[in-house]
């Protein structure tokens, strides 16, 4: 390979008067290397978002939820032992928690108390009940790093039964506690003394079912003090609230019973193995989904556009292919004469093509490496220093585009254009290796 070697170089770097051919090489290791960069840099803010979104959903979702779905100890109405069911998750691998909980629709009945508003109309939230260890993931999310670790109080509640009069508490998103008129207990602290907060009323199906089936006696009142109100971005479901665990049981009328179990996981990447030991372990009465089943369409779209952007940004490397493929078929036409001295002079048609096939990958390795070296630049400096913001960053919970560089993309990307462009030299390759010495000596 060394005088080959030597020759495709001397074709593409040495030294000759500024022509057409080599404008057109210059043109195509240009375009190899701002598609490679194109695509580095795009699929690098793609992957940043998608880790951001998965973040954010992860951080207020279980890891993996265990419901009924029929059958032995499940049913539509919630499955019973959920505690033993809580036991036999927590001996699994890779499980740091697991907790039952209580969902249902509820209509949500305003009533002002002591200082809290009330009067904003009556809505239907989607009411969930939580262990007290688990309200410290009520409105969590990913946090700056500058904040201290104090922060994190403000994310449990006491959802308790007040020694004052009895109430329970319930949590609400900030939107929806606006909307309804709803004041905290306490600006700062949930449970404090500065502030009663607003009461409402939670009438559940049940409930509601009783106020048409029984003429004596409507359906039994169940009133909550607003202890706190949490933060979540705009796309979540403003219509969801949070009470104790054991009131949940008593206003869905779910004694002894759980809707499903919610499960934290040490590492987020066993989840799928986790579900499978689930799955194995309790049997069909049981549904087991991950993090990923839960929100499932929402990453499949995300994954269908970072693949789809990259299959219109391979364009560009297609189109530089297309000009190495014309600018080396008039290097063969202009170095006939050279072809047909090295073929008189014992070089093979299987020497002459390799030549051409080595220039084709000399333009695509000066061009990926080019496109690398900008686009994995772009990309870091994005990420250190933020160079990009995003519009209108005061709608989102990040202030400028996010990147995660994936060394899988990198390598299919430097591979694709490396396949690319030596796919374009092999047609001039050919026709190189298909000249005759002796008419190309004499210049015919």
């Amino acid at each position: 390979m060394g005088y080959r070697f030597q020759i495709a170089r001397r074709y593409l770097a040495g030294r000759r008067r500024f022509s057409l051919i080599s404008i057109i090489t210059s043109l195509s290791t240009v375009g190899v290397a701002l598609g490679v960069a194109s695509l580095i840099v795009v699929l690098s803010v793609m992957n940043g978002f998608y880790d951001f979104v998965q973040g954010v959903l992860v951080s207020r979702s279980p890891h993996v939820v265990v419901t009924p779905a029929g059958g032995e100890g499940g049913s539509a109405q919630g499955f019973l032992r959920p505690d033993s069911l809580a036991q036999e998750a927590r001996r699994l691998r890779y499980v740091e928690r697991a907790a039952p909980y209580v969902e249902g629709k509820a209509l949500v009945a305003p009533r002002a108390a002591g200082g809290g508003g009330g009067g904003g109309g009556n809505r239907v939230v989607q009411v969930r009940g939580v262990r007290p260890a688990a309200t410290a993931q009520i409105g969590s999310g990913p946090r700056d790093e500058e904040k201290d670790a104090s922060e994190s109080d403000s994310a449990r509640y006491d959802l308790e039964r007040s020694e004052d009069d009895g109430s329970p508490g319930i949590v609400v998103e900030s939107r929806m506690a606006e909307r309804l008129g709803l004041l905290p207990a306490s600006p700062g602290r949930p449970g404090g003394t500065e502030r009663t907060g607003s009461h409402v009323s939670l009438f559940s199906a049940p409930a509601i079912e009783r106020v048409f089936t029984q003429i004596f006696g409507g359906p039994p009142l169940m009133q909550f003090e607003v202890r706190g109100v949490y933060e979540q971005p705009s796309t979540y479901d403003q219509g969801r609230a949070y009470i104790a665990y054991g009131e949940a049981q008593r206003l869905f009328h779910m004694d002894g019973r759980a809707t499903g179990l919610a499960l934290r996981l040490t590492d987020l990447d066993h989840a799928d193995g986790v579900k499978s030991a689930l799955q194995r372990q309790l049997g069909n009465g049981y549904r087991v989904e991950t993090w990923y089943d839960l929100q499932g369409s929402l990453y499949d779209v995300m994954r269908l556009e970072k693949w789809g952007a990259s299959a219109i940004l391979l364009l560009i490397i297609v189109v530089a292919a297309f000009n190495i493929v014309g600018s080396m078929m008039m290097i063969v036409i202009e170095k006939q004469r050279d072809i047909g001295a090295l073929k008189a002079m014992g070089a093979s048609a299987k020497d002459v093509r390799r030549i051409f096939l080595g220039e084709g990958l000399l333009i695509g390795a000066v061009g990926t490496g080019a496109g690398l070296a900008l686009g994995l630049s772009l990309a870091f400096l994005q990420e250190r220093f933020s160079l990009v913001p995003m519009a209108q960053a005061e709608s989102f919970l990040i202030n400028a585009y996010p990147v995660a560089v994936r060394p899988l993309d990198v390598v299919l990307i430097a591979a694709a254009a490396m396949g690319l462009c030596a796919l374009a030299a092999v047609y001039p390759a050919r026709r190189a290796a298909a000249v005759q010495p002796a008419r190309a000596v004499q210049g015919e």
